[in-house]
């Protein structure tokens, strides 16, 4: 890999036609041309743009499989981005490696006059951006940076005391009083695309292989919006079977679709829709405020469930191979597709937490290994949610029963059918645990120590 990361730092010099200076456009996790803030800003002030995308080795290290469908689905979007540059005369410079260090290399042999990219609220690209712009700070060269992936961000949605809201109800109403259709105008990009950098000589798009990575056999869901999809979405949003899903979140989640564009259509079909994405600017505005969520619980008070060091069960709930066929089946898609319902995410997080009464953390961690739509502020969210130690939570007394949740949302055990199609023959496990009992053992854990703040006893 580090012949790889050595390779892929190439040089601006075979790019331009001229020596002037050039303006970089790094795209992170907003890859598409229209209505993209940052490469508008950047089209409009500056000429001679040329775009920048890098395989951060960081990302891609942690990433435990070659067949990684993210990595796929990022290479993808960036051929595609490669193609449609090219087709305008342009190119894009696509590198693999360490961010700072490809960073210094192009500041070290090129001419650039600025940087332009969109804003990232993780805690980690925001630590990176720190870095980066201390190292431009030194070579004169200004790092501009745009709200792209939010409606709004941090405390543009705020307490009439300035403060962030934590309960999302009221969050919500704030938002709808604050939002204008000018909020999720897109941007004209393609008024500018001339001021692309013009090149003949296109650079080369890194090959999966030269990142550690192998092609795969999957069918993404497309990047459009069916209207009919969201005007049904109050309707469908708790049938696991539903045909009515719009498989947006991997297209929002690596900027392939613009959130302003979903708002948009959101807005004017379905508030049940569009409630689901205020969802999203919520959790955003969560982690934006209150990073220590990426560690621990958002309630600290509830940082001492005494939660089960159970591998065993944890594996079981991995595989869906728990016994109960509404939770394994959640499972199974998720391991065979990436995807997992919204309803089948709380139902299966629901069993780990509350009925195996394991740390909601290894839950997110295996969800952000799983998921082709991982996304850090709404998987930490939604799990603290589920758990009772988040904000806005579910009462550590909601424990959800699995027969139930079939009878409501799977009568027909259609969903069964397809992901656990042996669940009624004898090959099929038995329940790993007695429903009421585990409700009970819950129950009494969080009692004695989640609603406390108490810490365990050494004993």
């Amino acid at each position: 890999m580090d012949t790889a990361t050595n390779k892929h730092i190439p040089s601006l010099a075979n790019l331009q036609a001229h020596q002037g200076k050039v303006t970089l456009f790094w795209f992170r996790r907003d890859l598409r041309l229209q209505d993209n803030h940052g490469l508008y800003q950047a089209l409009k002030h500056e000429k001679d743009v040329l775009p920048l995308f890098i395989f951060d080795k960081a990302w891609v290290d942690q990433l435990a499989h070659p067949r990684d469908a993210r990595v796929s689905f990022v290479h993808d979007a960036i051929s595609q981005l490669h193609q449609k540059l090219t087709k305008l005369g342009s190119s894009m410079l696509v590198c693999y490696g360490d961010v700072l260090d490809i960073f210094r290399k192009l500041l070290a042999t090129n001419k650039i006059k600025a940087i332009y990219t969109n804003k990232d609220y993780d805690p980690k690209p925001i630590a990176q951006i720190g870095a980066i712009s201390n190292l431009l700070a030194e070579k004169a060269v200004p790092l501009h940076t745009y709200k792209d992936h939010v409606i709004f961000e941090q405390r543009e949605v705020s307490k009439n005391d300035g403060l962030p809201y934590t309960v999302f109800t009221p969050y919500m109403r704030k938002w709808k009083t604050l939002y204008r259709p000018v909020h999720s105008a897109p941007y004209p990009t393609e008024k500018y695309f001339t001021h692309l950098l013009r090149t003949s000589s296109p650079s080369p798009l890194i090959p999966l292989a030269a990142i550690g990575f192998q092609p795969i056999q999957q069918t993404f869901p497309p990047c459009i919006i069916d209207r009919e999809k969201v005007r049904q979405h109050l309707f469908e949003r708790n049938n696991l079977m539903t045909p009515h899903s719009t498989h947006i979140g991997v297209h929002l989640r690596f900027g392939t679709l613009s959130i302003r564009e979903a708002v948009r259509i959101g807005y004017e079909e379905s508030e049940s829709w569009l409630e689901s994405l205020i969802w999203r600017d919520f959790f955003m505005m969560i982690l934006a405020n209150f990073p220590h969520v990426v560690e621990g619980p958002f309630r600290k008070s509830y940082a001492y469930v005494p939660w089960r060091h159970d591998e065993e069960g944890f594996a079981a709930w991995c595989e869906g191979r728990t016994g109960f066929p509404i939770v394994d089946a959640g499972m199974r898609q998720l391991n065979h597709t990436g995807f997992m319902h919204n309803r089948a995410r709380l139902i299966t997080a629901s069993f780990l937490v509350k009925l195996l009464l394991i740390d909601w953390r290894w839950g997110e961690a295996y969800f952000a290994e799983k998921l082709l739509d991982h996304e850090l502020a709404l998987n930490n969210g939604n799990w603290q949610w589920t758990a009772g130690c988040g904000c806005d939570f579910v009462p550590y007394f909601r424990i959800l029963s699995p027969d139930r949740q079939t009878l409501r949302f799977d009568p027909q055990h259609l969903y069964i059918k397809k992901w656990v199609p042996e669940y009624t023959s004898p090959s099929y496990p038995q329940p790993m645990l007695d429903y009421t009992m585990a409700r009970q053992r819950a129950l009494k854990a969080y009692q004695q120590r989640l609603s406390f703040g108490q810490q365990p006893s050494s004993t």
